[in-house]
């Protein structure tokens, strides 16, 4: 259990929470969700000790332990995979160490002989016997074959020493575990896994996160960060949404009504406050009106991009048609013999584990690269746009404001309050458009990637990975619109809500070929392990 009592945290003039008072308890795992830059990994930098507030304290129950997903990649890079794994239970690492320190000596005493059956004492009570085996169900459950975890980090993929550092969290069942967007960089199976691990574990999870689906799934509670207050509302990320939207049309409701009797009652007084017989009762209604006061209804610090794709001509029905690409990298073959159509209407969801044959897909369909074999042909009825998962070579060096940049992507050279007003919807306002585009964060430079395929016109939308550096407010507004988008489109990523509230079709890229079906995300995989069962009977 870990309590937060009174904790508050100001930098310079600026508020980002106070008089934060919340417990969290064992069993249940709280999702701390709030706009960009309204506090969130900082507040579980409070908690894990990493920053001091400046007002309140943390405080946890006597001898109980606490594990933060790390997020330096490359912090232990010659050391081997299950030694870093094992780190992560500080105390029962140093024990292996000071035992080994101690079987090494070459003039083994009588007292070492003591220290060593004490630290052996304390190794069984934390289960060190248990701890590689431990580990190594942990890094096979995300992922991690055996092969590897006596490699070192260094010789790992990206992708591989994120899930280490999950492993290293997770390891030793910690009393309170702090998870800053676990998901990303994991695979579909990796996030099912981590998700069954949470559903599962008996003590106190606090994360951070922006899959919607991982936090419905995940969440017992919701920690809402917002106006500089912490508040927390039982149930999963949708539940809390959906609550929230119909707290605010209350408010608004009962503040119209109110506003309908002060008019009422001001008309009354207007009308007979100069009439005699009526008098008497325009001053009491004057008093009434007085003792109205309209509830502050307060903005939420949340603010929800305009996101609408808009076809300028109607597309046809002889779409794409891919025949027999192929492609190798750097000695790699990733793409084998890849062919499909596309319909009218489809709406694909491009999955797999390799990363890479995806990207290599997108970038051939976008004319930026040359299949080895093969080809592809778009119909004449199409028009593309494409996003593209690396953006950088839009914005690095740019000097250009905001505005400029986004008009050499305009096709009517529209006027700057146009644009201005384009930006504004993409929440870009006021000065901010005066922006250099080289100075861009993750998160506005896909929000200007968005604007340049929005002012496109395109009938045919290809999106490699459009929600990374999102917030959950930007995720939900492009997933609305695409969901109303009236073209065809051909997308991947790792947001699992994302697919499966706009995918009609799922195709694969698995190291057999395409797996190619005309389903809904959620039928996809329950197929698939139904498939994946049956295969195993006969194996």
């Amino acid at each position: 259990m870990i309590t937060v009592t009174n904790v508050g945290l100001r930098y310079g003039d600026r508020k980002l929470f106070e008089d934060v008072n919340i417990k969290f308890t064992p069993g249940n795992c709280y999702g701390l969700i709030g706009a960009n830059g309204a506090g969130k990994s900082t507040f579980l930098k409070i908690l894990s000790g990493e920053i001091e507030a400046q007002t309140g304290d943390v405080h946890m129950g006597p001898g109980e332990r606490l594990t933060v997903l790390k997020q330096n990649h490359f912090e232990y890079e010659e050391l081997e995979v299950m030694t870093v794994v094992i780190m992560g239970h500080e105390r029962l690492y140093k024990i292996m160490e000071e035992k080994d320190a101690i079987y090494m000596k070459a003039d083994f005493t009588d007292e070492d002989g003591m220290k060593a059956a004490e630290l052996e004492g304390e190794f069984a009570e934390l289960n060190g016997w248990e701890a590689e085996s431990e580990a190594a169900i942990l890094l096979k459950g995300l992922g991690i074959q055996e092969d590897l975890h006596n490699k070192k980090m260094s010789e790992l993929t990206g992708g591989d020493k994120v899930k280490v550092l999950l492993a290293q969290a997770l390891f030793g069942k910690p009393d309170v575990l702090l998870l800053d967007e676990p998901t990303n960089h994991l695979d579909i199976k990796a996030i099912q896994w981590l998700e069954e691990f949470l559903i599962n574990f008996e003590n106190t999870v606090i994360v951070v996160s922006h899959d919607r689906h991982f936090l419905n799934k995940v969440c017992t509670h919701i920690a809402d960060l917002d106006f500089g207050k912490i508040k927390v509302y039982v149930g999963n990320y949708d539940f809390w949404y959906e609550s929230s939207q119909l707290a605010a049309r209350l408010a608004q409701d009962v503040n119209k009504k109110k506003e309908e009797k002060i008019k009422d009652l001001q008309n009354f007084i207007a009308r007979f406050s100069a009439n005699a017989s009526k008098s008497k009762q325009a001053t009491s209604r004057k008093k009434l009106l007085d003792k109205i006061t309209l509830d502050d209804i307060q903005p939420s610090s949340r603010r929800y991009p305009f996101v609408s794709f808009t076809p300028e001509r109607e597309i046809g029905n002889d779409l794409l048609r891919v025949e027999g690409i192929s492609k190798t990298i750097d000695g790699v073959k990733v793409l084998d013999n890849v062919s499909f159509i596309m319909n009218k209407g489809d709406k694909i969801a491009l999955v797999g584990r390799d990363e890479i044959a995806k990207t290599t897909l997108f970038k051939i369909l976008a004319g930026e690269m040359e299949p080895d074999e093969g080809s592809f042909k778009w119909g004449v009825t199409t028009s593309q746009a494409y996003f593209p998962k690396d953006n950088a070579e839009f914005f690095e060096g740019q000097d250009l404001t905001l505005v400029d940049w986004l008009r050499q992507f305009s096709p009517n050279d529209q006027s700057e309050s146009f644009l201005r007003g384009f930006l504004g919807r993409m929440l870009f306002s006021g000065e901010e458009v005066l922006k250099k585009a080289g100075v861009l964060s993750g998160g506005e430079k896909v929000r200007c990637m968005l604007s340049k395929m929005m002012l496109s016109g395109s009938n045919v939308l290809m999106l490699d990975e459009p929600t990374n550096h999102l917030d959950l407010e930007s995720i939900t507004a492009l997933n609305d619109g695409l969901v109303s988008f009236k073209g065809a489109m051909i997308f991947t990523t790792h947001d699992h809500q994302f697919i499966e509230t706009i995918a009609n079709r799922i195709i694969e890229i698995t190291p057999n070929g395409l797996v190619d079906k005309q389903v809904n995300y959620d039928e996809y995989l329950e197929n698939a392990e139904l498939q994946k069962q049956v295969a195993a009977m006969y194996n």
